[in-house]
């Protein structure tokens, strides 16, 4: 079917759409593959490269014939492991007592290597033809549409986003969680998100050619609306859209529909400077930890420069290295050319992740322009920036001191709520042991505040919270009843390893490496006792492997920590997440398998 002069429909498992230049030409999904016997149809000769807008198998199970074909192959971001990785996605994929319920199991049955991912926001050349992609999340979390200017008009191919006005192709797959309706909420979005670049036409993976783009999509959008409104009536999508920034004073702003909140400090001069930026305008996690249930966007960003005068964003500084506040940080880099700066004590997890047994680190790296010593004040625009050590929520976490509008504001990421009522309510210190906490870091924080005496805090989950003395006198009493609870409770007279328990932590926790090939770890080890003693280390290894030295000694002083280093020689592979411990002994007493890695051989 001829759609424009150089533009066709191929029916198949879905529309396939193919897009000529001359003799060659690109595809907009695949289906089955079977285009790939009809293209002399349509005036070709080959096909260089192939757009998916999700993962789906209706979408995407022939990929093996492109791939055969020398057809570049190009996913969705967040979707890539499901086509490229889908061996493991099947064997990893939880299965029993499962609340999961997205439709990643809809996705092809082998893995099928991708050529890379489409730059999302951001227009590319395809072969010799240019092609918009704009992340459309709905169908699936990590849906992406693309626009095409062709013959006057411009085309949006949509995947499964719509299928008719008013219609979807399927309501179950935008139920991403139990009970969840966070894929209703997301096509909404989406759809206003389009209609912002002005399509002529709507292509759907399913369904006819839409020739009116804004009725189809506000006919979708009020009935959408409709069912969200039988289960949460306050949740207004396009009125969170259209505002979705609230003012804390005038230069400083919270984004009320992100995960975690995110604030813009606004310059005269037309830029921004974002506090933590993680999942932009949430409808709602999706079940489930890998890459395709996770999705940044930068879906505000327009309203920030519509509304609030801003031109550019400068500069992101995180709170700390979680996901929910860095996750939008690499694509602000890309498509704004934000530059990251972060504290010095972050940046080692922002840029190498998989170094460190730790929750919530982002799946890629996420390279840092600038890093700031603590204490040392920096100047952005005409503000003036100190970080300072905040450990408690996480030891890698920093308080961000600034003054705005007259009041001295302090930036605390997720370390405690700020919903103290004296008498009613105690204030939550939300400490989580694997995150490194110690005993004294909420007294230390308490104590910080009092040294900085600021007007304001701003967190992570709640709302800005004035400062006022009987808060902080509570903050410093808290802590300190933290910290003697854990020290009652703990033998720490006969062993200390702190909090978190455990004697040693291996780097890096995981590693990818080629069959036969070398590996440096390193050990980090815990004096327990109030001595100086011996530790004795040896790793244990999977069969065929081998460690120089195979045993270290060190001596180390009372509480103190050392790192010794180690240099492995794997095995022939292929292996997926070989496991190797770290057996300690300290003063003669044996403590056993203390720390664990993972490596993995192709």
């Amino acid at each position: 079917m001829q759609l424009e002069s150089n533009v066709f429909r191929f029916d198949d498992t879905v529309n396939v759409y193919l897009v000529r230049h001359e003799r060659t030409a690109v595809l907009i999904d695949f289906g089955s593959g079977d285009v790939l016997d009809h293209l002399g149809d349509f005036g070709v000769d080959r096909v260089s490269d192939l757009l998916l807008t999700h993962h789906h198998r209706d979408v995407a199970q022939g990929l093996a014939r492109a791939r055969e074909a020398g057809i570049r192959i190009w996913a969705p971001p967040t979707e890539r492991d499901l086509i490229a990785a889908a061996d493991e996605h099947w064997q990893m994929r939880p299965l029993d007592n499962i609340y999961d319920l997205r439709e990643d199991r809809f996705t092809i049955l082998e893995s099928v290597p991708v050529d890379g991912h489409v730059a999302e926001y951001r227009t590319q050349r395809y072969g010799d033809i240019e092609i918009l992609a704009l992340p459309t999340p709905g169908h699936t979390p990590g849906s992406v549409s693309y626009l095409l200017d062709a013959d006057g008009k411009r085309l949006a191919f949509t995947g499964d986003l719509i299928a008719a006005p008013g219609k979807v192709w399927s309501l179950a797959a935008t139920q991403w969680t139990y009970t969840g309706i966070e894929g209703l909420g997301s096509t909404i979005l989406s759809g206003l998100d389009l209609l912002d670049r002005a399509p002529d036409r709507l292509l759907p993976a399913h369904g006819e050619p839409i020739e009116r783009p804004a009725e189809a999509i506000e006919l979708l959008n009020g009935r959408l609306q409709a069912l969200i409104d039988l289960r949460s009536p306050e949740w207004q999508l396009a009125s969170l859209r259209a505002r979705p920034y609230l003012e804390v004073s005038r230069h400083l702003l919270r984004n009320r529909t992100s995960v975690s909140n995110s604030y813009a400090l606004l310059s005269d001069s037309g830029a921004a400077l974002l506090i933590d930026f993680g999942y932009d305008f949430t409808t709602g996690l999706p079940a489930g930890t890998d890459r395709s249930s996770r999705r940044p966007w930068l879906e505000t960003i327009p309203a920030l420069k519509r509304d609030h005068g801003v031109d550019r964003i400068e500069v992101a500084i995180p709170t700390h290295y979680h996901d929910d506040h860095v996750a939008g940080f690499n694509l602000l880099r890309d498509v704004e050319g934000t530059r990251v700066w972060a504290a010095e004590n972050m940046v080692p997890m922002l840029e190498a992740p998989r170094r460190f047994d730790l929750p919530c680190l982002w799946y890629d790296p996420i390279p840092v322009d600038r890093q700031l010593a603590f204490g040392e004040t920096v100047r952005w625009q005409e503000y003036e920036i100190t970080v300072h050590p905040l450990p408690g929520h996480t030891l890698f976490a920093a308080a961000i001191e600034f003054e705005v509008d007259g009041r001295r504001v302090v930036a605390t990421g997720d370390q405690q709520d700020g919903r103290w009522v004296s008498g009613e309510r105690p204030e939550l210190l939300n400490y989580q042991y694997r995150n490194g906490f110690r005993f004294d870091d909420f007294r230390d924080s308490a104590e910080l505040y009092r040294r900085l005496r600021p007007d304001l805090l701003i967190s992570g989950h709640w709302l800005p919270r004035p400062v006022t003395d009987d808060y902080l006198d509570h903050l410093l009493e808290a802590g300190t009843e933290l910290a003697r609870l854990h020290r009652e409770l703990l033998p720490l007279d006969s062993v200390d390893f702190g909090a978190g328990g455990f004697g040693a932590r291996i780097e890096p926790y995981r590693s990818d490496v080629a069959p036969g090939t070398a590996l440096s770890l390193e050990v980090v080890v815990r004096n327990p006792f109030g001595r100086i003693e011996d530790a004795d280390v040896c790793l244990v290894l999977p069969a065929g492997w081998t460690a120089e030295p195979a045993v270290l000694r060190a001596r180390i002083g009372a509480g103190e920590d050392v790192r010794l280093a180690f240099r492995l020689r794997v095995g022939e592979g292929p292996v997926r997440r070989a496991r190797i411990a770290a057996d300690l002994t300290v003063g003669g007493v044996r403590f056993g398998q203390q720390a664990e890695a993972l490596v993995t051989v192709r």
